[in-house]
């Protein structure tokens, strides 16, 4: 059972201790019954919006069924009155696309990415309708499927100045491959290549967009960063993450052997090739205990569960984290 919960004594700060399954807090829904739905779709659909924050003692109260809209509404409200200068500083607005895995299995990533949005000054709009950009029906050659999900994305972010998400590699195919599944339909086409230049990954648009840095965000760890095939080769970002990581407190960043060799997901790879797969996990994992760190960071949600479910398997002594759950522990809070 999947529990959800809202605590008004605090406000900036999330409790998932007791969270799995959905980021997006609210049901999917798919262009079609057999499209657009994960492994966990069942448990999606009896999930509403959820606002959370962690007792001080460590203990969690839940109010069940708390709408999306009043989800994003009270955040926004509360971080007006606590940080009036960070409120849409820049005039800057923004739509939220969270991806699958943060999705289904890092819930508080995604909440984090709408924190550190809100703290940049950006007005920050979530669209609950939306699903799965269509990448892993793509890569596994299912075409009319991704096409159907392609429709679905442009529809959902229809008049959308900047999309800003928390992954290269679903930004990297949205760019690159939404044209030729699109090339039968000129209207939603046009519209895409409208959309197109205001795709940005979260470090691309932090650093590059808002010029922003810093995030008064304290971390005392060592970390080592992970460069995802995708955001290196396909979206081409590589010092963006490094850049935020540097600005955090406490934080020392060393980077291991071979950090842009890839850590052996490759999306259904890790399944049609699992031993070789596992050799490579293996061999990342391992340069990055040498590195003498206690995380790897990466803004590849794919990569780090596949690190992490290594990780675990062999009880080792490190683990993963995405850049925005490091870029949120802001020192304030």
């Amino acid at each position: 059972m999947v529990h959800t919960g809202l605590i008004f004594r605090q406000i900036d700060y999330f409790c998932t201790s007791h969270l799995t399954g959905v980021a997006q807090l609210v049901e999917h829904r798919s262009p079609k019954p057999s499209v657009g739905r994960s492994s966990r779709s069942s448990r999606a659909s009896r999930i509403i919006a959820a606002f959370f924050v962690p007792d001080p003692k460590g203990l969690c109260s839940y109010v069940p069924k708390v709408s999306h809209v009043l989800f994003f509404w009270l955040l926004t409200a509360l971080n007006t009155l606590k940080y009036p200068f960070l409120c849409n500083k820049n005039g800057m607005k923004a739509e939220l696309f969270i991806p699958c895995f943060i999705d289904q299995l890092y819930p508080d990533t995604a909440v984090n990415v709408f924190r550190i949005l809100k703290r940049a000054g950006v007005e920050v709009t979530y669209n609950p309708e939306q699903t799965c950009c269509g990448q892993p029906a793509f890569n596994s050659g299912f075409t009319q499927e991704a096409s159907s999900l392609a429709y679905k994305f442009i529809d959902d972010f229809h008049g959308a100045k900047t999309i800003v998400t928390p992954s290269a590699s679903c930004a990297a195919y949205i760019r690159q491959y939404y044209a030729g599944l699109l090339k039968e339909d000129p209207t939603r086409l046009q519209t895409f290549e409208t959309l197109k230049p205001g795709i940005f990954e979260l470090s691309d648009f932090l650093v590059n967009v808002l010029k922003v840095k810093s995030f008064d965000a304290e971390f005392p760890h060592r970390v080592t960063y992970h460069d995802s095939c995708s955001a290196l080769r396909h979206y081409g970002i590589k010092e963006e993450p490094r850049i935020l990581l540097r600005e955090v407190q406490g934080l020392e960043l060393i980077e291991m052997k071979d950090t842009e060799v890839c850590c052996g997901f490759g999306g259904t790879f890790s399944a049609k090739f699992k031993h070789i797969s596992t050799a490579m996990t293996a061999k990342k994992v391992e340069n990055a205990i040498g590195a003498g760190v206690r995380y790897i960071v990466s803004s590849e949600a794919s990569c780090l569960m596949n690190m992490e479910s290594y990780i675990r398997k062999q009880k080792l002594p490190i683990q993963t984290i995405h850049l925005a759950d490091v870029i949120g522990c802001f020192r304030d809070q």
